[in-house]
């Protein structure tokens, strides 16, 4: 048994306006949140919800993680890019050609996204949410792949990604060089132990596979604080 990706979580300065955002983007519903956030439940084969958490710290630097939507035309990316638009999103620029058909977005707090061209071969069986694309070593890779016991579905020239068993986007990394972290990071996962499992085994487990513990949160109670081999935060939660 291993441990279950419960949530993507953002950190946001306005968590309800950000949730109502991705809302609108993906078509999901808003939810009550068993932990103190705002929960959007996937309308998909996703498999994990989306969790909005107060900060009060800016957005520093590009993330280290994205969303790529797929598009099934011309037509319905541009439509996608239109909703997003009218929903508070933006047009960046992160060094993309012009030659290259995907088109790069941000959401209203700054957190970068795809909506990919139609057409493309590695997400062609993947939903709307094709890829949680990461910047991120071969070893983090493997080490997610033993987390979450999803295998492998690419290794080669150290790029990685990852996909359950039941379908859903794939989890992606994308080899050296792996930018310098700037801060915490402002999406993370959330992690809960297997069903009638001991926690702290399944914490000793991760820490085992090259996980570090960066502290507890709420008096050591409801949650672990942990980083992967790249410094990535993420947590393990109590069950409620």
């Amino acid at each position: 048994m291993t441990c279950q990706l419960f949530a993507l979580c953002f950190d946001a300065i306005e968590p309800l306006r950000l949730a109502r955002f991705w809302s609108g983007v993906l078509d999901w519903e808003l939810a009550d949140d068993p932990h103190d956030g705002i929960t959007l439940l996937p309308s998909d084969d996703t498999g994990f919800r989306l969790r909005f958490l107060p900060t009060q710290e800016q957005k520093a630097g590009q993330n280290r993680m994205h969303f790529d939507l797929t598009s099934t035309s011309l037509e319905d990316q541009q439509q996608t890019v239109a909703r997003a638009l009218g929903l508070g999103g933006q047009h960046i620029d992160i060094g993309q050609r012009p030659e290259e058909g995907h088109v790069v977005l941000a959401d209203p707090e700054g957190n970068e996204f795809c909506v990919i061209e139609p057409g493309n071969k590695f997400l062609a069986d993947c939903g709307f949410i094709g890829a949680l694309a990461c910047d991120g070593s071969q070893e983090v890779g493997y080490f997610w792949s033993e987390t979450l016991g999803w295998p492998l579905v690419w290794d080669q020239d150290q790029e990685t990604a990852i996909r359950s068993p039941h379908g859903g986007p794939k989890i992606t990394w994308g080899g050296p060089p792996v930018a310098p972290k700037t801060g915490k990071d402002r999406l993370h996962f959330d992690l809960t132990p297997p069903v009638h499992g001991d926690r702290q085994a399944e914490v000793d487990r991760l820490l085992s596979l090259g996980a570090t513990r960066m502290g507890t949160g709420q008096g050591e109670v409801d949650r672990v604080e942990l980083a992967d081999p790249d410094g990535n935060e993420f947590s393990v939660l109590t069950p409620r």
